[in-house]
């Protein structure tokens, strides 16, 4: 059985099998030569909204040719303050993996050692794994390996996402450059779980010089929405536009998971001139759930 829970702890040889079986997927797509998911049921436990994620994840199950059932906190008796681990003891007797979305990694983590089923993070506080497959993905399909190349992120580097790249630079061999406020920095424990080449900077032009990708995120994710006046603030200076992208290698990428608030971490322009790249991001999430639904709960695959 297998659980994509982090990267972190994703093996290497497993990370570009996904990668490699999500060009098969996207090539395949119309015409599969097989459906590994067919008689089983997959359940999605989302505790936050989404649109790409839930989207990809449902048509994926059903393109593999499962069953799906979508599951908000407020459908359960998680609402109710159920524990998680009886939950999972329960739909891991009904059902065939699961994909949560949720808030504590230590939720997830949980949910895959009691439902014994396999378990997929589709976003936790934590970490966002399957989002930074695609966006490898993406890149490989555009430029080729990431390995030596330089990634620069620009904004909230505390967050999730930024995380998840933290871990795919010390696996992948390429230079991750955080832009950010101190405060928006992640910490000396989680970079030294990461390994590899990680730096940090308060100053996002010297994190977007000669960089081969450019990347941001919102500045106020889910759950901070309280903070949302103090993090405009803070972050007002770490907009991706048209002088930061100078700075970069002239073929450099520009990359944004979604949603974008336009004006805030990203310019109209960037964004619009940017935005073949961005919704082929998007676009590859499908492809890429599809490997990791086939690797974790495939036949074929186990």
């Amino acid at each position: 059985m297998r659980h994509l829970l982090s990267l972190e702890h994703l093996p290497r040889p497993d990370l570009d099998h996904l990668l490699a079986r999500a060009a098969d997927f996207k090539r395949e797509r119309g015409h599969p030569p097989r459906l590994p998911l067919a008689g089983q049921t997959w359940a999605l436990l989302f505790a936050k909204s989404s649109t790409r994620t839930r989207v990809s994840f449902e048509v994926g199950i059903r393109e593999l040719g499962g069953q799906v059932m979508f599951l908000s906190a407020a459908d359960l008796q998680l609402g109710r303050g159920e524990p998680i681990k009886d939950t999972a003891r329960v739909l891991g007797r009904m059902v065939h993996g699961a994909v949560i979305r949720t808030f504590a990694q230590t939720d997830l983590e949980e949910f895959a050692h009691y439902g014994k089923i396999p378990t997929i993070n589709a976003l936790t506080d934590e970490e966002h794994p399957c989002q930074i497959l695609a966006d490898v993905f993406t890149y490989q399909e555009k430029r080729g390996s990431l390995a030596g190349r330089v990634v620069a992120f620009i904004g909230d580097a505390a967050c999730n996402v930024a995380n998840s790249w933290a871990f795919a630079a010390g696996k992948l061999g390429f230079e991750l450059r955080l832009a950010a406020p101190r405060g928006y920095q992640p910490t000396a424990e989680l970079l030294a779980r990461a390994g590899g080449h990680v730096h940090c900077t308060t100053d996002p032009g010297q994190a977007a010089q000669g960089a081969d990708l450019l990347y941001t995120d919102v500045w106020v994710s889910m759950g901070k929405e309280a903070e949302a006046t103090q993090r405009l603030a803070d972050l007002a200076a770490y907009q991706l536009n048209a002088p930061l992208l100078a700075r970069a290698r002239p073929d450099a990428l520009v990359m944004h998971c979604l949603p974008a608030y336009r004006g805030k971490e990203i310019d109209e322009a960037t964004f619009e001139a940017h935005a073949q790249t961005i919704f082929d991001q998007a676009e590859n999430r499908l492809h890429v759930q599809k490997a990791v639904l086939n690797w974790a709960g495939g036949p074929e695959e186990a």
